[in-house]
């Protein structure tokens, strides 16, 4: 009976850490007595597991196979670029299949390396056949989405093809579970390198040019919330709060 009772004891004990890098992978909760007492940022609270966990397994180590939430200081730093002795390299060939992993687990269409906390200029896109048909036809039609292949561009720079903005709803991993319309340029062309250090450059438009702003904004510790209009900001579930 004493051992049970040990047992469900540590299963209920939390052990509050210092907010900031070190405490990333932690289950976060806000703590209104840190504010009242003017601490910077809420408090973390792990689990006694969890916190047993990162004494044996020590943090995870960036790239992550989780994507950083708005609040992680690395999504609004610039990202600095991948030195030329890197490329082709096994360090950025890891960032760059880990992009896609983690891409294609979590099923969106665009991944930068900042969002794995990465501070390099690094990113992935590939919008799927069978992502694209869980659009209906008419909505596919009037944003201008086609599916294209897997496409990773290292140091990337952008220009403008056709100025003209055009603005539908917009979401991202790092700011998981909210939308909000976006305008963005009608079409864009991206060139760079990609992760062999060959030249690549590619012009799109339409859904495929939103995607690619939206990822570039990223490697200049831009998000989606700092372009988009306020009032249409949503929370995705609301409906379900009310049902």
């Amino acid at each position: 009976m004493s051992r049970m009772l040990g047992a469900l004891l540590l299963r209920r004990l939390w052990v509050p850490v210092a907010w900031g890098r070190a405490a990333a992978g932690g289950s976060r909760a806000c703590s209104s007595k840190a504010a009242r007492d003017g601490v910077e940022g809420p408090v973390l609270r792990r689990s006694y597991w969890r916190h047993l966990r990162r004494l044996v397994r020590g943090p995870p180590e960036p790239p992550f196979m989780h994507v950083c939430q708005v609040g992680d200081p690395v999504l609004r730093g610039v990202a600095a670029p991948v030195e030329r002795e890197q490329l082709g390299g096994p360090e950025l060939q890891r960032l760059a299949q880990r992009l896609v992993q983690v891409m294609r687990r979590q099923h969106c269409v665009g991944l930068s390396a900042p969002q794995l906390g990465v501070p390099r200029q690094v990113l992935a896109l590939e919008l799927t056949q069978a992502l694209c048909q869980k659009t209906p036809p008419r909505q596919r039609a009037l944003r201008q989405m086609e599916p294209f292949p897997l496409r990773v561009f290292v140091n990337p720079s952008l220009r403008v093809l056709d100025s003209r903005l055009v603005t539908f709803p917009e979401g991202c991993e790092s700011v998981a579970g909210f939308l909000a319309c976006v305008p963005r340029f009608q079409a864009v062309e991206i060139s760079g390198l990609n992760p062999n250090g060959e030249q690549v450059v590619w012009q799109a438009s339409g859904w495929a040019a939103r995607i690619i702003q939206h990822e570039m904004d990223h490697l200049q510790g831009c998000l989606f919330i700092d372009r988009m209009d306020s009032r249409t900001f949503t929370n995705i579930c609301w409906m379900e709060v009310n049902d």
